[in-house]
């Protein structure tokens, strides 16, 4: 049976280049100057390319990850009760985290075994748990490692978990911010853009740029938040999960597995390709991924294709690899909100391998509230967030 019942977004919270709290993010896709800059976090003589977009006074990650989680809980009107009923999927970099791990007051971490752990000894879950102690949520917690999908698939497991009845609310956090270890991971593969701009659908693109990326959205069963007057400023009424297993690293050249991906979003919506009124696309400014994602709505939407509204903020805030999933979600629904679809920025004219309607120079009105947000990953992994204003 696929459900169709829409799950309410009741709070939500961001961080990246763009600045603090969900009205930056919206007025810096909306005013699509990129936040690149050369980074200063850490020393890149030697690297192909040396900017990224990174935020100048960002604190640990953990402490990042607990503000998040704390303002998306106040956003929802969630009160200490409904905070330890409430659920934590988090969605950052498995195994040992490379960056610091220490909360700024030098509370230890809960290492693997159990006892207090610190620097690259923590691995991730044991970050989701403390986190969930730290803010007061008191259901379950699961950890999303599942690189660039890993925050878009922790959504869709939060909306199936409210929708079955599992739970009534779960909190979903993700982050990243740009770290060494990624940065010359990338580099060395000849990813990042040396031009310094991320160029997503445009003819001349060279890559994409790494940016800091930290989010939390609390999710609600309709019926929970009505009882608690909690106020949605969004609902998620489809997603969809697909695999194509094309190549480790780059996605089918026909784009099927995305395309099954938007497919399962719309039939679990109830609704067709004609609902879909703006993409924001996974896009990260790479040759070879565009023109998949292209092929990938080609095949979904069909001739619609051409005629959707289609943009990519990382354009603007870059990728926030495991966190790009959720804070690409947020950007999306304050551009709902307010009506406004996001530029894609760095554009240099049409390639004739992604004849989409790429929204370029300025913001365009929001015409049909039904979004789509999209996101891919190594592996072959593919997701489809579908989302409407409320």
């Amino acid at each position: 049976m696929v459900e169709r019942e829409p799950v309410p977004i009741v709070g939500s919270y961001a961080v990246s280049a763009l600045g603090r709290g969900v009205d930056a993010q919206l007025a810096g896709v909306l005013a699509g100057t990129p936040a690149f800059r050369p980074v200063r976090r850490f020393d890149t003589t030697g690297r192909r390319v040396t900017v990224a977009a990174t935020l100048p006074d960002v604190g640990t990650l953990p402490d990042e990850l607990a503000d998040a989680i704390d303002a998306a809980c106040r956003a929802a009107g969630l009160d200490a009760a409904a905070r330890a009923e409430s659920a934590l999927l988090l969605a950052t970099h498995g195994g040992p985290l490379s960056q610091p791990v220490a909360f700024a007051d030098d509370r230890p971490l809960t290492g693997p075994d159990g006892g207090a752990g610190s620097g690259a000894e923590v691995e991730a879950p044991a970050l989701a748990g403390q986190l969930a102690r730290r803010c007061g949520l008191g259901g379950p917690t699961r950890i999303y490692t599942s690189a660039c999908v890993s925050a878009s698939t922790a959504v869709a497991d939060a909306a199936t978990m409210i929708g079955r009845g599992d739970v009534a609310r779960v909190v979903v956090a993700a982050g990243y911010l740009v770290e060494p270890d990624q940065f010359a991971l990338f580099d060395a593969g000849r990813a990042l853009a040396a031009d310094g701009a991320v160029r997503p659908f445009s003819a001349g693109r060279q890559g994409l740029l790494l940016g800091d990326g930290v989010a939390a959205v609390v999710l609600e069963s309709a019926g929970a938040a009505r009882r608690r007057g909690g106020t949605p400023v969004a609902t998620v009424c489809g997603w969809g999960r697909a695999g194509d297993a094309y190549h480790p690293c780059q996605p089918d050249p026909q784009g099927r597995g995305l395309a099954r991906a938007v497919r399962a979003a719309l039939r679990r919506a109830g609704l067709d390709a004609a609902a879909v009124g703006y993409v924001n696309a996974n896009a990260t400014g790479t040759g070879f991924s565009d023109a998949s994602e292209a092929a990938a709505l080609r095949l979904a939407l069909g001739d619609l294709a051409g005629r959707v509204p289609v943009s990519s903020t990382k354009s603007v805030h870059g990728h926030a690899l495991e966190a790009s999933g959720l804070l690409e979600l947020v950007v999306t629904v304050q551009a709902l909100r307010h009506g406004k679809l996001p530029v894609n920025a760095g554009w240099l004219g049409p390639d004739e391998a992604c004849p989409l309607d790429v929204v370029t120079d300025a913001p365009r009105p929001v015409g049909i509230p039904y979004a789509l947000s999209l996101n891919a990953a190594f592996g072959g992994a593919d997701t489809a967030l579908l989302v409407a204003a409320p």
